[in-house]
């Protein structure tokens, strides 16, 4: 499949199902939630983004030095707004960081450690999503639980683990492996790294999840007051659903788990699109000082990643 007809693809998916998740749900309630947001909380959701990118590049600025590159802090921060801007507008929710890796790259630098460097990053805050999105839907969602807990899930760990053995056998997937296992040692699951990588991502998704309450509360959902670790557990939920690298910037997964997993902790599934939604509107919106960083100097004296010598 060309890259053309996937994008249309994707668009197409994305248009798809938001229509049949909006069809599902009362949309006349969806709007009227969304012409009513107060515009205070709107706001201050809108001035925790910049939060987010100037912690989520200091990140990448930390693990590139960790690897043993360099990249200003500053040049990191106009880098990541673009590609954060990307992949608000492109399929699969990654060319942005594929496109922040080849910047980073240069003329004749090193690649491996330029898309290391971006992949362990991304990485490094998947990881703590994971962590954080399971203890609190098993805490704070009221989910139906098989007799034995996670047996559903075996055959698909079983599958997902022979696929990724048989594609490990192949030679150059396997030194293209060692050489990725030791920078994400080195730059993740080092004992001094580790702390600091974590940190760092609890903040950024401690950060969206705050994006989501003050959404919450500007379109008056009572659980934002009454229940927050609920509505926040619920969001975790999308955030690991926009993931999912099948629609634009996770529209229509998102509003899909919405519609799915409110009504599951007794609230209305309307009330969690609406959330989606104007989630999902003010990150696009957020986003677009990327812009500003289109034609960013790539060749910035101050940046390298040449690998130092260890």
């Amino acid at each position: 499949m060309t890259t053309g007809s996937g994008a249309v693809l994707r668009w197409s998916v994305t248009l798809a199902v938001l229509a049949f998740v909006l069809w599902l749900v009362d949309l006349g309630e969806v709007a009227d939630q969304l012409r009513s947001v107060a515009l205070p909380w709107l706001l201050l959701a809108l001035l925790v983004t910049p939060l987010q990118v100037v912690i989520s590049a200091w990140r990448w600025h930390y693990t590139v030095a960790r690897l043993g590159g360099h990249i200003p802090l500053g040049h990191a921060i106009g880098e990541y707004y673009l590609a954060t801007m990307v992949n608000q507008l492109m399929p699969g929710g990654v060319a942005g960081d594929a496109g922040r890796a080849l910047r980073h790259r240069g003329n004749g630098n090193d690649t491996t450690l330029a898309v290391h460097g971006v992949m362990i990053e991304r990485l490094s805050g998947q990881l703590v999503l994971l962590l954080l999105v399971l203890p609190m839907v098993m805490v704070w969602l009221p989910v139906l639980r098989p007799p034995v807990p996670g047996l559903f899930l075996i055959p698909g760990v079983l599958v997902a683990g022979l696929l990724l053995w048989s594609l490990l056998q192949a030679p150059a997937v396997q030194q293209w492996w060692w050489r990725f296992r030791e920078d994400l040692s080195r730059a993740l699951l080092n004992l001094s790294a580790l702390p600091i990588q974590l940190a760092s991502s609890l903040l950024v998704i401690g950060s969206y999840l705050l994006v989501f309450w003050c959404l919450a509360m500007g379109l008056g959902l009572e659980v934002a007051r009454s229940n927050p670790w609920l509505l926040l557990a619920l969001c975790t939920v999308l955030l690991m659903a926009m993931l999912i690298p099948l629609t634009i910037a996770g529209w229509g997964v998102r509003e899909g788990a919405a519609a799915l997993i409110w009504p599951l902790a007794g609230l209305e599934a309307g009330q969690g699109v609406a959330l989606s939604v104007s989630y999902g509107l003010l990150v696009l919106v957020s986003s677009l000082p990327g812009a500003l960083f289109l034609f960013n100097d790539q060749k910035n004296p101050d940046q390298t990643a040449y690998r130092c010598p260890d």
